[in-house]
């Protein structure tokens, strides 16, 4: 990226800072640097304004526009090239080995599909470890080198047991990278440059899954297929050194400040419920977050559901021999995410900026509407010709591979879109949103990774795809839902939750002036009376 890839602006007085918002903000501590910023520290007990009043409740948090200049433009893109990195890590490993499934399984004197149900669970995992990291996303360096050190347990896994716990492990782990990647995003750009700068670190997730089986398909033709988890260590080991040195704090506000000179009870009790998974879960009373973790979980079931098949429907369809002929497949997606990524978070951003000068205020829906002719036509169109074109031998090479080139650009006009909607929508809790995000999104492709083989073998590869594209128009449809009516939902939703906070206030005062209202009686009264 080069250093003009977003607008610079000047730096800000120190004395910029946020106005408090509600308790429940994540923490983001990251570890020492050797070159840490001038970051301000917003404090989180006082009034910045004079006689501020009381503010209402509300989900959607505007930021003021000058802490978004903290951090010189340069450190930026260190920050997003770094993440994107970090964010190539988990995924990639959910594909590379799809290419040496035959020869994983033959190691272990299993099957194809008992070794791909080991990658379902891989995504299951993924998608149930950012209810526990989303709360906290503070762990950036730990959960790098947790995962550096399952990579290798999985290359060295004697025995089939021993490799699905490391994978497990290693997908629990792994999430941590993305739930961080694009908190600190959401900390360090401005909402109409956010989108662009969200598309370069989602790269890393789809790249990563795209390129990851022609990558493993190279090692597995000539090596060993533990060599893929060997370097898979490697560049989790990348990761450590590159966190450590070049990941500065970035959050506005840090939540265990508030922590200190609390007893150690209610310190505990705090970060407690800071772990909880319920903090995820229970963002769902939102419906437009259900409508866009829908939209989410469509693309990523159309992504796994389209990769994870490649070798066992293609190899017999062209008459392919080797792991790498057919790891050349994963290429065409490939290329089209990298091309994506230059046009989609812009174009995001474009239409942001475009919606919010025609209606003279930002409201984070308008951003989602960027998203809806690639996800309810272009992919659709693109999965239904891959497939039937692969069911009926139609079209030779070129077709299937024209569809997944198209379809990649696609995904990356979509996914931009929708990560920095949960950005925005919420920013105080973006790393709950996000999480939720990809609880939903991975439980999503953990079903496509598992049923994809029989589906295909039962119903055939076009059929199949069309179900993905019914999907993928329904999950549309729910996004333009939350273009027209997120904002009434989200202002619903606040007015009770507003209603049930003023409720359980007014109850404690009446509480509280009824007991200084309860007469004191001496215990010479009580004897008199008596």
């Amino acid at each position: 990226m080069s250093s003009t890839l977003f607008q610079e602006h000047p730096i800000p007085n120190k004395s910029s800072c946020l106005r408090p918002e509600d308790d429940s903000v994540s923490i983001r501590t990251v570890p020492h640097t050797t070159e840490t910023p001038n970051l301000v520290r917003l404090q989180t007990d006082v009034s910045h304004t004079q006689d501020a009043p009381v503010q209402q409740f509300t989900s959607f948090d505007e930021v003021p526009d000058e802490v978004y200049d903290r951090l010189p433009e340069s450190r930026k893109i260190i920050i997003v090239c770094l993440l994107s990195f970090c964010s190539f890590l988990a995924p990639i490993s959910s594909t590379t080995i799809l290419s040496a499934v035959p020869e994983v399984a033959s190691t272990y004197k299993s099957t194809g599909t008992i070794i791909n149900l080991s990658n379902a669970l891989y995504m299951l995992f993924m998608g149930v470890s950012p209810a526990f990291w989303g709360p906290l996303s503070q762990i950036c360096i730990i959960t790098a080198t947790l995962f550096l050190g399952c990579s290798l347990g999985t290359a060295l896994s004697p025995n089939l047991t021993s490799y699905f716990i490391f994978r497990i492990l290693t997908a629990f782990e792994g999430t941590s990278f993305l739930t961080i990647g694009a908190s600190c995003i959401g900390d360090i750009y401005r909402p109409t440059q956010r989108a662009t700068a969200m598309g370069f670190f989602l790269s890393g997730t789809l790249i990563g899954p795209a390129f990851g089986p022609f990558i493993g398909g190279v090692i597995v033709t000539f090596r060993s297929w533990r060599v893929i988890f060997y370097l898979q260590t490697a560049l989790a080991g990348v990761a450590v050194v590159g966190a450590y040195f070049l990941l500065p704090e970035t959050a506005h506000r840090i939540k265990a400040d508030e922590l200190v000179g609390l007893p150690l009870r209610e310190k505990a009790r705090i970060l407690g419920s800071m772990l909880n998974p319920w903090r995820v879960l229970k963002l769902y009373q939102y419906p437009n977050l259900i409508m866009v973790a829908l939209a989410s979980s469509s693309l990523v079931w159309n992504m796994y559901s389209l990769l994870t098949p490649i070798r066992y429907v293609l190899n017999p369809r062209f008459n392919l021999n080797t792991p790498m002929q057919s790891g050349l497949f994963y290429l065409a997606p490939g290329c089209g995410y990298i091309l994506g990524t230059f046009c989609g978070g812009r174009y995001a951003d474009y239409v942001t900026i475009s919606w919010a000068k025609k209606r003279g205020t930002r409201i984070p829906e308008d951003r989602l509407r960027s998203c809806l002719p690639f996800m309810g036509i272009v992919i659709p169109f693109c999965m239904l010709i891959y497939g039937w074109s692969v069911e009926k031998r139609f079209g030779g090479i070129a077709l299937p591979v024209i569809m997944m080139f198209g379809q990649g650009i696609a995904q990356l006009f979509c996914f931009p879109s929708v990560n920095t909607y949960c950005l925005d929508v919420m920013q105080s809790k973006s790393a709950e949103v996000i999480a939720g995000n990809y609880i939903i999104r991975y439980i999503f492709a953990a079903l496509g990774s598992a049923v994809v083989l029989p589906a295909v073998e039962a119903i055939g590869v076009g059929w199949f795809s069309t179900i993905s594209a019914g999907f993928l128009i329904v999950s549309s449809l729910a996004t333009g839902a939350a273009v027209i009516w997120g904002k009434d939902w989200r202002d619903n939703i606040d007015h009770k939750r507003r209603a049930k906070r003023n409720e359980n206030t007014e109850a404690y005062q009446m509480e509280e002036k009824g007991k200084a209202d309860v007469p004191v009686v001496s215990n010479k009264k009580v004897d008199e009376a008596v």
